[in-house]
């Protein structure tokens, strides 16, 4: 054998280990990665800025489980959709804070009966972000309304959007499909729509989903595919196999809400929170 394919051999099995040592490198930091974020989640849920009525919740919705599989990353630009009083928002904020960036639109009901209720809650909202600056300071709080984002620019600008538990509203509002072509239009090519919904046997009708708060898969899955989403994964992460969904106040005779008042109380506490759907979709 002669010196050059010597040579030429030698260079060959030099830049394959240089290749196989990058893909190592690769593969420890991904998982470093992953550990910190998995670490920094944690910290996040375990944090003194949730209250115990919140943590009670922990073991219906399943905060870390459910994040993990929307795949969600602290280096992400996230957009939460009707965040309430901030169950969830508790959780993304400290998450997020350093290295990431958490958006907020509380959704304004197109209906008159509902606007002064939703008015009033992002009011409340947005005191108690203001009220803990070193937690919320970073957040930056607008509103959904008619299928149309205000208070900032949301134009392909997020890795993901998560919803949850609010689906059946936008059913009854008539605005289950401008809202998803809006989710389309902020997030990123690639980027994710995360869907978190009380489950309705199949078959249910559409006013029976606005009546008892359960909305189909079906449903859900029809209409995100219908504005353009690509059904990624779902999972059962929040599924209640106690949950019988034929309760006289819908899903809301459930905790936390116990419409019901005390009748029937103890049944529907040992039932627990609804079954969920646990969704994830891509913007292609």
């Amino acid at each position: 054998m002669n010196n050059s394919i010597r040579i030429a051999r030698a260079r060959t099995v030099t830049i394959a280990v240089a290749v196989f040592m990058l893909a190592l490198t690769g593969c420890a930091s991904s998982s470093s990665d992953s550990s910190h974020d998995s670490q920094s989640l944690d910290a996040a849920i375990s944090g003194s800025q949730r209250s115990d009525r919140a943590r009670a919740r922990d073991v219906y919705r399943h905060p870390k489980e459910t994040l993990q599989f929307f795949d969600l990353g602290s280096a992400q630009t996230v957009l939460e959709i009707a965040p309430g009083g901030g169950w969830y928002t508790d959780i993304l904020a400290p998450y997020l804070r350093d290295a990431g960036r958490l958006y907020e639109a509380q959704y304004l009901s197109t209906s008159a009966d509902l606007a002064a209720e939703d008015n009033a809650t992002d009011a409340a909202y947005r005191r108690k972000l203001a009220d803990n600056p070193a937690v919320y300071g970073k957040v930056v709080v607008g509103t959904l309304h008619a299928g149309q984002f205000m208070g900032f620019d949301a134009h392909e600008r997020f890795d993901r959007v998560l919803t949850f538990r609010n689906i059946h509203n936008w059913i009854k509002d008539g605005q289950i499909d401008a809202n998803l072509r809006a989710f389309y239009g902020a997030l990123k090519h690639g980027g994710e729509l995360g869907v978190e919904e009380h489950r309705a046997r199949a078959g249910a009708s559409v006013q029976q989903m606005i009546d008892s708060g359960y909305v189909t898969e079906a449903y859900v899955i029809e209409h995100a595919q219908a504005v353009g989403f690509r059904l990624v994964a779902r999972s059962e992460i929040n599924a209640n196999a106690k949950d019988t969904k034929d309760y006289p106040h819908g899903v809301w005779s459930l905790p936390p809400t116990y419409e019901g008042g005390d009748v029937d109380r103890a049944r529907y506490a040992a039932i627990g929170e609804s079954d969920r759907m646990t969704l994830r979709f891509v913007k292609p």
